[in-house]
């Protein structure tokens, strides 16, 4: 999700759901300390629950950004040991710290030291050649015994060499058995899967196995699915109709909340672009979608580019539902 979920992605995702937890793109040690954390670890109040993912695997270094990450008021830190991307492996961070399980522990066991906050890892089944539930306990031991009770595990395997990241996306089988079975060898742990889940039906199917399920990209190009989140995760049948966590809002009532952000960050500078990039998936299968998406693409980039491009894109889709309803009224007619 590097790239992806930024802090405009966040405040958007937050209009849909306001319970699940969000999860910053990955950040390096390096660019909060060399770079300074204002850059990278800006965010809304709003955001809140919220985590930090860190790569790295130096255990001074995420010690000290822990520390930061918990002044900075972030709820969670993440470690990143699934990411494959070769920038990745050069920096001695992400899918490759697999093959090091003590010294993930390591650095695990100085954050936690560090700070207050939970601190939990997020990683692959198994890298390359390490195929077998036994090479994946033995990456998940070290770390249980000094503390960590939280692992968000991606069903897959990463090939670290031959395939591009995309490609190790989809490529490696899923074995969620794995998971599952973490989970029952180990049911003082918090487990949670991710990988290949596209709807809610499926996270409801992995709950009966798992304390919980993180999407990634279903969420980014899809985003509208997150809009149930609230209702039927974090909501007791009793509490029906009590508060906001039960009401499932239009797409076009998501879109006009997030409006006045949209225009608070124009003041400060921010180009359009940067922040309506994020809301293109979410009218999709919605008649007028395409339009939607095509006009702000056209025309966010442009110099000057203000609220009113978002407000026109709207209204040439309603146009188009318009267009779309009276065709099938014709046709029923007839």
């Amino acid at each position: 999700m590097m790239e992806w979920s930024d802090r405009h992605c966040r405040m958007f995702w937050r209009q849909l759901t306001r319970r699940a937890v969000l999860y910053t793109e990955m950040v390096t040690t390096g660019a909060i300390l060399h770079a300074g954390p204002e850059r990278f670890l800006r965010y809304q109040n709003d955001e809140h629950p919220l985590a930090l993912q860190l790569g790295g695997s130096n255990a001074e270094d995420l010690s000290r950004c822990a520390v930061i990450a918990e002044q900075w008021g972030y709820d969670e830190v993440n470690l990143n040991c699934g990411c494959p991307s070769d920038r990745v492996q050069n920096g001695m961070f992400g899918a490759c710290l697999m093959a090091h399980p003590q010294r993930v522990a390591d650095c695990i066991g100085a954050m936690q030291q560090a700070c207050s906050i939970p601190i939990t890892v997020k990683h692959r089944i198994g890298i390359d050649d390490m195929d077998s539930y036994e090479e994946l306990l033995a990456f998940v031991e070290p770390l249980r015994a000094v503390g960590c009770s939280t692992f968000i595990v991606h069903a897959r395997n990463a090939w670290l060499q031959g395939l591009s990241p995309k490609q190790n996306r989809e490529i490696p089988p899923l074995n969620y058995p794995w998971v599952y079975r973490l989970k029952q060898e180990f049911p003082e742990l918090e487990i949670i899967i991710n990988g290949g889940i596209t709807d809610l039906d499926q996270c409801s199917e992995h709950l009966q196995q798992v304390d919980g399920v993180m999407l990634g990209r279903a969420a980014y190009h899809n985003p509208y699915l997150l809009a149930s989140v609230d209702q039927q995760f974090y909501t007791e049948p009793s509490d029906i109709g009590a508060g906001d966590a039960t009401i499932v809002k239009s797409r076009d009532q998501v879109l006009s909340d997030y409006m006045p952000y949209i225009e608070s960050q124009l003041q400060e500078g921010v180009a359009l672009n940067h922040i309506t990039r994020h809301i293109l998936g979410l009218f999709q299968g919605v008649p007028g979608a395409k339009i939607f998406r095509r006009y702000i693409s056209q025309h966010a980039h442009l110099a000057g580019a203000g609220i009113e491009v978002v407000e026109q894109a709207r209204e040439q889709m309603a146009e188009a539902q318009q267009r779309s309803d009276d065709y099938r009224s014709l046709d029923t007619a007839s």
